[in-house]
């Protein structure tokens, strides 16, 4: 493999510059953007919604569909997706199967009958997963889709919320010192005139 090639999956799983400083640079590319507040909030909680369903390599995609029906910012739908990744996916897809287990009857949880099954189904579709086809894995990945959609609408709403609140403040601020800066720029009292 080419060291290229080798760096680039190594930093899209954990980047060069460090998780807290990919953080802060997402964060300030958010809060840069030249659209709406409710544009941006929207962009954001469609990519991170849509990371909550197994449904690896289309959560681009389904960001953006997402992003469009909501009217948010198509380049903040493609930030909003970096809320799952290789590290996140492990406890989203557990947590969207208990969720959809308990939503389907079952207890939301994986019982010890149910652990045996699982490692049966494991060893199994190791063997031959392309030989059983997509009817192997069908029941587990419908159990998550089902549990993904309320996870999700809870993800929304929540990354809403908070990117709404967070770019608001910080336009706000902006302008105030803008116009801190920049007294020259502000407007002319009107004088009443009877």
């Amino acid at each position: 493999m080419r060291a290229g090639l080798w760096n680039r999956i190594r930093d899209n799983v954990w980047p060069r510059m460090g998780m807290r400083r990919y953080g802060s640079y997402l964060r300030k590319r958010v809060m840069r953007l030249s659209a709406s507040p409710h544009a941006i909030a929207a962009g954001v909680a469609s990519g991170a919604a849509v990371s909550m369903f197994p449904l690896i390599g289309l959560h681009f995609l389904l960001g953006f569909v997402l992003a469009f029906a909501t009217r948010g910012n198509m380049i903040a739908a493609a930030i909003g997706t970096v809320w799952g990744n290789p590290l996140t996916f492990p406890f989203f897809f557990a947590a969207s199967y208990a969720v959809g287990d308990w939503l389907t009857g079952g207890g939301g949880g994986i019982s010890a009958s149910e652990g045996q099954q699982l490692e049966a189904t494991g060893a199994h579709l190791s063997h031959g997963l392309f030989s059983e086809g997509f009817g192997a894995v069908w029941p587990t990945f419908k159990t998550m889709m089902i549990g993904g959609l309320p996870m999700a609408i809870l993800v929304f709403g929540v990354f809403y919320i908070v990117v709404r609140t967070v770019v608001t403040r910080f336009r706000a601020i902006r302008q105030a010192r803008f116009k801190r800066k920049h007294p020259e720029l502000r407007q002319p009292a009107q004088s009443s005139t009877n």
